[in-house]
């Protein structure tokens, strides 16, 4: 039976626990899953996600024509939101967030991280120029030490961005601290709640290096 509620970490973090999600999470994780598999994995789980993710959106009722009467029905209300993947490996979850939100607007931010001092470096940023009027939902599929993170939701504070969530598939216990002491009115949704980091900032159990993994570069 699926649950999402509060996790003991923070109060607006939310691991994501349904039988369908641990299961395809459990497939993603072995080492033979090649990347075409990988890729259609992170699709599905970021679907199931994104549909929890996506439960506050909010709705405006207009008047349709069924085949049977008129009817007042709900449609999603405001500007469009905005996804917003951190390359590289966020990109693997954009397709499966627009067809949950086929109108949404799609952004991009670059960081990569020091392999040695494990500092995230950015290199390209760009959102709607109406930013600060839509919902943001930041994707990456590991939060790992929480610098990427960090680096993101401060750039778009930057750009007068107020309502965030941040989607990803993995998270470790020292990124979320981290998170949530830059920015701890964050909501989160993860598939899965990691034991730890190791000394060279993977996650563990984790699944390796989800970039390259998803896109065959190991």
């Amino acid at each position: 039976m699926g649950v999402i509620k509060p996790h003991h970490q923070g109060k607006n973090f939310f691991e994501v626990c349904h039988p369908l999600v641990a299961g395809k999470l459990s497939l993603l994780r072995q080492t033979q899953t090649d990347h075409k598999l990988f890729r259609e994995l992170v699709h599905e789980i970021t679907l199931l996600l994104g549909y929890e993710a996506t439960q506050n959106l909010s709705t405006q009722e207009n008047e349709i024509q069924t085949p049977m009467e008129t009817y007042q029905a709900p449609f999603l209300a405001g500007p469009s939101p905005v996804i917003l993947p951190i390359l590289r490996a966020g990109i693997g979850m954009v397709d499966a967030l627009l067809s949950l939100m086929p109108s949404a607007k799609v952004g991009h931010i670059g960081l990569f991280r020091d392999g040695k001092t494990l500092k995230p470096h950015h290199y390209y940023f760009k959102v709607p120029q109406d930013s600060e009027q839509r919902h943001f939902y930041v994707c990456d599929p590991m939060l790992a030490t929480g610098g990427s993170a960090i680096n993101a939701i401060e750039q778009l504070k930057a750009h007068k961005v107020k309502s965030i969530t941040f989607i990803c598939i993995l998270a470790a216990p020292e990124g979320l601290a981290a998170l949530y002491q830059a920015h701890p009115e964050i909501t989160l949704f993860a598939a899965s709640f990691d034991r730890c980091l190791d000394d060279q900032g993977y996650i563990r159990p984790g699944l390796g290096d989800a970039g390259d993994r998803m896109f065959g570069t190991l």
